[in-house]
């Protein structure tokens, strides 16, 4: 096997596993250690995999976001419950921004049902699966593609978003913790905050796990958006610290809404 496919493979066994240790992986592609060793250097440098002891991880940490195709497969029911919720936000004939989230991206078949729309957008998924369309009129961020986002950043995106305005932007991150939201990605979290700034109404969508968690960068105050969606029932920490916060609180699996005092 060569060491590019036996690197493909590393990928797809994490992206099934979540983590392996290097003895397994050894003795499973039939390589020294050290060989192993070397490829998850190499996997490392490009920002696919972190390395733990004994082994490596593609799930997520403070300083390390999981590969989107990873994130796809975590809390399906949950973020499918967040998606419907916030399609229920969106009224035809309204623009709508779409970020690079996987729950954003779960809303993207829904907005079929509520053309005609304007849907702006970097993620990719979504814009395979808007494009074309009859009814949508889908306005493609371009910029540099991130295939571990599966979207496109950088200057470009930027500045694209800041000729642009819309109704609701739909927005997700990493990690919430005391009423804020971080992400572990810089070049992530400008792109984000320029969707906030083009939008007149903003709604995080978290599933529970994002809450309680840490992530390297701040990116916002969770008052910078109208409401926050979640899927599930959320810590009483959290729900506390939103509260004081005044900040409104959307729980998918029971259409509800509550605002904090």
């Amino acid at each position: 096997m060569k060491p590019e496919e036996r690197r493909r493979s590393i990928m797809d066994l994490l992206m099934e596993a979540g983590s392996a240790s290097v003895e397994d992986m050894a003795n499973r592609f039939g390589v020294s250690r050290m060989t192993i060793h070397r490829d998850l250097d190499d996997l490392e440098q490009a920002g696919l995999l972190r390395k733990v002891h004994g082994g490596a991880s593609i799930e997520s940490s403070p300083q390390f976001e999981s590969d989107f195709r990873y994130r796809e497969r975590i809390a399906q029911a949950e973020k499918s419950a967040i998606a419907a919720r916030a399609a229920e936000l969106v009224e035809p004939g309204q623009t709508v921004i779409l970020d690079d989230s996987s729950t954003a991206g779960a809303m993207a078949p829904l907005l079929l049902d509520i053309r005609p729309l304007t849907v702006i957008t970097n993620n990719l998924s979504a814009i395979v699966t808007l494009s074309g369309v009859p009814g949508v009129t889908l306005i493609a961020l371009g910029g540099q593609f991130n295939k571990k986002f599966n979207g496109f950043f950088g200057i470009v995106t930027e500045e694209a978003l800041k000729s642009l305005r819309a109704d609701t932007a739909f927005l997700s991150t990493s990690a919430i913790e005391d009423a804020r939201a971080f992400h572990q990605d810089q070049e992530v979290i400008q792109i984000k905050r320029q969707m906030l700034r083009s939008a007149r109404r903003r709604y995080l969508l978290a599933d529970r796990e994002k809450f309680g968690r840490q992530a390297l960068h701040f990116f916002t105050g969770l008052d910078a958006f109208d409401a926050v969606l979640t899927g599930g029932t959320v810590s009483p920490a959290a729900r506390e610290a939103l509260a004081e916060a005044g900040i409104a609180l959307m729980t998918a699996n029971t259409q509800t809404s509550e605002q904090a005092a």
